[in-house]
């Protein structure tokens, strides 16, 4: 639903509201399902909710169109996170042309820094990613056209 991310006496958190549901909330905080209860009903969280919600629904209809396009050319290959690390450094920005093998970034994760090599050739068509990001196992952070 919404993503946020907390740094708390320097220690940092992500979070992800999944539900609300009056005034109880499904929330995960570094991978763990939390339910919260809160103070008030969520009657002002309804109105940001329902505008994003039109965004992706207008953004499906547009991005239905290329989709195929897509496929037709060659599907994107989504270059994701092998562990949960920080972002320290991106090499690449999109629309760059990559060759299977070449550095697309540097992450750290269990306090050793990686780098994470395309496994591909083609163009970068979406970085889903900043430096000093926390990922977690499994996030697509580059995708190759």
């Amino acid at each position: 639903m919404k993503k946020f991310k907390f740094t708390i006496s320097g220690k940092p958190y992500e979070v992800e509201v999944q539900s609300i549901e009056g005034n109880m909330a499904t929330v995960n905080v570094n991978g763990t399902d939390y339910q919260v209860e809160m103070e008030e009903q969520a009657a002002p969280v309804i109105a940001p909710v329902a505008r994003p919600a039109a965004k992706p629904a207008a953004t499906q209809t547009q991005a239905a169109a290329p989709k195929p396009a897509a496929a037709a050319g060659g599907a994107g290959y989504k270059i994701a996170a092998p562990l949960p690390g920080t972002i320290m450094q991106i090499f690449v920005k999109q629309g760059d042309a990559v060759k299977k093998g070449d550095k697309l970034l540097m992450y750290e994760a269990m306090k050793m820094e990686n780098n994470l090599l395309a496994e591909a050739d083609g163009t970068i068509t979406a970085i889903n990613c900043r430096q000093g990001d926390n990922v977690l196992q499994g996030d697509t952070l580059i995708v190759i056209g």
